[in-house]
């Protein structure tokens, strides 16, 4: 079995955010931005980085599987792989393309390895930032370098600052979110970014982050993330997160005991 590439994905995500991405911020026309669905925007800057990406990490990994945004786009079937065996590489080449699209920070690069359908590393990197976090399954992760456990400087449950993405809730549940939202220190409007949502979870400036929509692209990565940091991330059932399953909904804390307090305060029917 091949090792896995820590440093290499790292470095390719810098470089790819150097020659792909950060040239475009700030400069893309309207010709240079798509909607590929209803509210849903790709630029070129996506397309050209994840074509690097995608033909780096087959380099890396020979005979692996590269699982992109843009590639899903045109052929839903890769969707497949990820319960497949061998392999397979998520790409995310820019997350919170609206954000890139209108000139807004933040934006993220993120990449996962699944091996046999197991999280297995992952990388998510917010290049205006210059953030950066690694993971490895069964080792710390790594932010900028450095190992993090969110959940050793837990508030108590009324001070616990997070995101409850509401606008995407159904309508009875975003009543019943909004509705314990008082229980908890501050409900925040969230950025557009769910890699920089992780990344926020992981150096404490929020607890929390609930999630509706759950592509797999923009949440296997920081699942591991916040898993290898001794966080949290499950259905709101209480059962894990895998990137093969569909369903919405996702639940996301620093450690065990507030993702608890927070299921408690947001989610008390569920």
């Amino acid at each position: 079995m091949a090792e896995i590439p820590l440093d290499e994905v790292s470095t390719l995500l810098r470089e790819v955010a150097g020659s792909a991405v950060l040239p475009l911020f700030r400069k893309l026309d309207a010709a240079d931005i798509e909607e590929k669905a209803p509210g849903d925007l790709v630029t070129v800057a996506d397309r050209k980085a994840e074509g690097l990406i995608a033909a780096r990490l087959r380099e890396l990994i020979p005979g692996s599987v590269v699982v992109g945004e843009e590639a899903v786009a045109e052929r839903p079937e890769l969707l497949d792989h990820l319960s497949g065996d061998g392999d397979v590489w998520l790409v995310d080449p820019i997350d919170g393309t609206a954000n890139f699209a209108a000139g807004r920070r933040p934006f993220a690069i993120m990449v996962a390895l699944l091996r046999a359908g197991e999280l297995t590393a992952s990388w998510v990197f917010d290049p205006l930032a210059d953030d950066l976090a690694v993971a490895r399954a069964g080792t710390p992760t790594r932010f900028n370098g450095v190992p993090v456990r969110p959940g050793a400087h837990r508030p108590p449950s009324d001070e616990a600052r997070g995101v409850a993405l509401a606008r995407f809730l159904p309508t009875d549940l975003r009543a019943e979110v909004a509705a314990g939202g008082h229980r908890l220190g501050e409900l925040l409007p969230g950025q557009h970014c769910a890699g920089r949502e992780y990344l926020d979870v992981l150096n404490g400036t929020q607890q929390f982050v609930l999630f509706w929509r759950t592509l797999p692209w923009d949440h296997t990565p920081g699942v591991l993330l916040v898993r290898c940091a001794g966080g949290v991330a499950r259905r709101f059932d209480g059962t894990e997160y895998h990137p093969a399953d569909d369903r919405q909904g996702l639940l996301v804390a620093a450690d065990e005991q507030s993702w608890h307090e927070v299921h408690a305060a947001l989610l008390p029917d569920e």
